[in-house]
């Protein structure tokens, strides 16, 4: 029996792709920095923000100081359109995100997110419309652990005080999660409504997992 449906965060719930992103090439053309040479330096960052080392303005203050261009107000200007673009995305859910956590929850099963997330991420999730319908929220900003490591997925189940064997995971497939939570006994299912081909989104259909074409078909696998 499905005690616990567990959802990772972006591409699943909610994508990046339905509105206009605001990446690194972005801010680079915006602090007028070389776009590889920003680049480079920003991705050197991503793992500390994942976990929680460094924050998105603690990011940037580093990198502008580094490029020569550095001011307060430089920072802070990037990083509301950055957090701007973030709040966009909820604006852009499938029609069948919310009615899906509604009848889970009317299930009587308990709703999970286990998402790796920056800093300004964090707080637009825990922010947003969808943030109600979760009965436990682990963050990798907020547990200086992301996946695919095991123990955010075991702080999670603990949680819920439930086995591996009782929760549905349900992501797009990012950062091997499918993969681990498989290997701990987790029920997997691969979000495939928001996947694009010849987008930029990371990630495609995986083999070896069910994929579900629409939220709502989430409910067959409770």
């Amino acid at each position: 029996m499905i005690k616990a449906a567990i959802f990772d965060m972006f591409e699943t719930l909610i994508t990046l792709f339905e509105s206009p992103v605001y990446f690194g090439p972005q801010i680079a053309a915006d602090a007028g920095i070389p776009e590889d040479r920003f680049l480079a330096l920003w991705t050197s960052t991503e793992h500390d923000r994942t976990i929680g080392k460094f924050t998105l303005e603690q990011a940037l203050e580093n990198i502008f100081k580094e490029c020569d261009c550095y001011s307060g107000e430089l920072v802070k200007t990037i990083a509301e359109k950055r957090k701007e673009s973030k709040k966009e995305c909820f604006n852009h859910l499938h029609p069948e995100i919310i009615p899906m956590l509604k009848k889970i929850k009317k299930r009587g099963a308990y709703i999970g997110v286990i998402s790796n997330c920056f800093s300004e991420e964090a707080d637009v999730i825990r922010k947003s419309v969808l943030f109600p319908y979760f009965d436990n929220v682990y963050l990798s900003y907020e547990q200086g652990v992301g996946k695919p490591d095991e123990e955010i997925f075991r702080r999670c189940m603990r949680a819920f005080s439930v086995n591996p064997e009782e929760c549905l995971y349900v992501g797009d497939g990012g950062c091997l999660e499918l993969e681990t939570a498989s290997k701990l006994g987790m029920k997997t299912i691969q979000a495939a409504w928001y996947l694009k081909e010849g987008t930029l989104q990371p990630v495609q259909r995986k083999s070896g997992f069910i994929h579900a074409e629409k939220p709502l078909d989430v409910l067959c696998f409770l």
